[in-house]
């Protein structure tokens, strides 16, 4: 009667020690979920800081491209404002189209192109893509071991207890922005 009293207390001891032990694993996962998307914020924050100075510098060069300015304004102002994940990722697609449609422009202007501030800013931009490129990647990682962990048995069984949620991916939503835009001299 001992030994089954003892194998009883042994086998909750283990469920006990197995909880907590997924319990603690899985906020360690979200809090590598949360200071990876604080990483990508930080990145997209810098080259949200840089687009004032790009176009200042451009504006001087194309009088005529007055709504290419407007679109990345209002793109970084959306950017900066967005609350979700979801709203970010959105916000994001819209400014990386118009910087890139503002160094497409940037291309019939010479002058421009030979300006220092316009090249060091362009590659300033450049290794700062490089940076949210990486940071993306990051949280993306940790992102889907924190939605394995929550989706398998039985970690699952625990998650479901304590409310744990998966988190969305950081994708860009158009295709064609899924690389690096294209700084040329």
């Amino acid at each position: 009667m001992k030994i089954i009293g003892y194998a009883i207390i042994l086998i909750i001891a283990g469920i006990g020690t197995w909880s907590i032990a997924t319990y603690n694993r899985l906020i360690k996962l979200k809090n590598l979920c949360q200071e990876a998307w604080s990483g990508i914020d930080v990145q997209l924050k810098r080259r949200a800081n840089l687009i004032p100075n790009l176009l200042e510098t451009v504006k001087g060069y194309m009088k005529h491209e007055r709504e290419l300015f407007e679109k990345v304004t209002s793109a970084r102002a959306m950017a900066l404002g967005a609350s979700s994940i979801d709203e970010r990722q959105g916000a994001e697609t819209l400014l990386s189209s118009g910087l890139r449609g503002l160094f497409a422009v940037a291309e019939n202007y010479p002058e421009l192109k030979a300006n220092e501030n316009f090249l060091r800013l362009q590659q300033e931009l450049s290794s700062i893509e490089d940076q949210i490129q990486l940071a993306r990647r990051y949280y993306n990682g940790t992102v889907r071991d924190l939605n394995t962990a929550i989706e398998m048995f039985p970690s699952s069984i625990i998650a479901g207890m304590f409310g744990f949620t998966k988190k969305p991916f950081f994708e860009l939503e158009d295709r064609s922005q899924r690389s690096v835009p294209k700084v040329s001299f």
